[in-house]
């Protein structure tokens, strides 16, 4: 599943709150998903050190979507964009 194969629909982060997910894991690696989780707390401290924004590929209900934001948090279960926004962290395929 390579999402620059597929085509990605970039999205506002203010209409991520409409979208839906479902509830199964995108990443069937471990390590993969162990890397992701590494790859948000880099860009966790990019958002708050240097108010550096970052790519998160991410699939919803319809497909996949690409968002440009800061994270402003990140939980076991969901990443945490402005205003209360939240991506489910087990849908986000990739961050840059």
């Amino acid at each position: 599943m390579a999402p620059n194969k597929i085509n990605v629909q970039t999205v506002k982060k203010e209409s991520i709150k409409s979208l839906s997910f479902p509830k199964e894991e995108v990443l069937e690696k471990r390590k993969d998903q162990i890397d992701r989780f590494l790859e948000l707390q880099r860009a966790l401290s990019l958002g708050n050190l240097e108010r550096q924004k970052v790519k998160i590929i991410f699939v919803d209900s319809e497909g996949f979507k690409k968002v440009e934001t800061t994270i402003w948090g990140i939980t076991d279960k969901e990443v945490i964009l402005k205003q209360a926004t939240i991506i489910p962290l087990e849908r986000i395929i990739s961050i840059s």
